[in-house]
């Protein structure tokens, strides 16, 4: 992909290239390989720039504009906000500015790590995400940490972490400011190595630890492009509920994202 051709109204980042060993399998819940298989996600050497670029044009076939942007509450033309420019301070526009992604890291080309501009994301993408970082689509938690293979498989079947991932690590993720509800969401790892598959959506904040997450939607499919069009963000207490989003219980957990799977047909 030419990113400085097609994304050339945001800041250039630059490009970095991380790679690993021959990954080892990192166990998956059902409902996670399921979801993976529905978007189309390959979670060992992320999608090639051609089927990212495909599907991006099939997007904006349909009608988006094919980028992983969000338009703000109030999307007026340039124009206008610099004739008014208090548009810029009204309370859903500021809190909208502090949640927008800038850039994310995706596994692309055969196991490549790429920092790109977080408007280049497309559903099936993998990406990782760490403490600071703001949740730059929709996606569904895969694994702990910022390597996804790093456990190894026994002939027996079971997993193993690596010497240096024994320590228990736990992921929070503040969503409050799309969904209203009060608590982050937590994820640690479980006892057969795989971990709590939470929801997570544009414009969260990673507030602890790191993990490795599919995307499950882009701009104007995420959760947040919905509730603006609606006209029901910022939102005015807990919408979890209403939308049906996962909580903490664990068969919940399993269910919602089997139900997210069986909405990517």
């Amino acid at each position: 992909e030419n990113r400085h051709s097609h994304f050339s109204h945001r800041a250039a980042h630059p490009t970095y290239y991380f790679f690993f060993p021959t990954p080892l399998p990192m166990p998956l819940t059902q409902a996670q390989i399921d979801l993976l298989d529905r978007v189309g996600a390959d979670y060992k050497n992320g999608l090639t720039s051609t089927v990212a670029s495909t599907r991006r044009n099939e997007d904006a076939a349909e009608g988006s504009e094919g980028l992983n942007t969000v338009p703000p509450p109030l999307n007026c033309p340039s124009w206008v906000c610099c004739l008014l420019p208090c548009i810029k301070h009204i309370p859903s526009m500021k809190l909208f500015r502090t949640i927008e992604p800038d850039d994310a890291e995706v596994l692309r080309n055969n196991g490549k790590w790429i920092r790109y501009d977080a408007a280049s994301l497309v559903k099936g993408d993998i990406i990782r995400l760490s403490e600071g970082d703001t949740v730059p689509a929709d996606c569904t938690l895969l694994a702990l940490g910022m390597d996804p293979d790093r456990t190894i498989e026994l002939a027996d079947g079971d997993y193993v972490r690596g010497a240096e991932e024994e320590e228990e690590e736990e992921m929070l993720v503040d969503v409050s400011s799309i969904t209203g509800e009060k608590k982050p969401r937590s994820s640690s790892q479980r006892s057969d190595g795989t971990v709590k598959p939470i929801q997570l959506f544009y414009g969260g904040q990673v507030l602890q630890g790191s993990g490795v997450a599919v995307v499950t939607a882009t701009g104007s499919h995420t959760l947040l492009s919905t509730l603006i069009r609606e006209g029901r963000w910022p939102p005015k207490g807990d919408l979890t509920e209403e939308l049906g989003s996962t909580g903490d219980d664990e068969q919940d957990l399993e269910q919602g994202i089997s139900l997210l799977s069986s909405r990517q047909e």
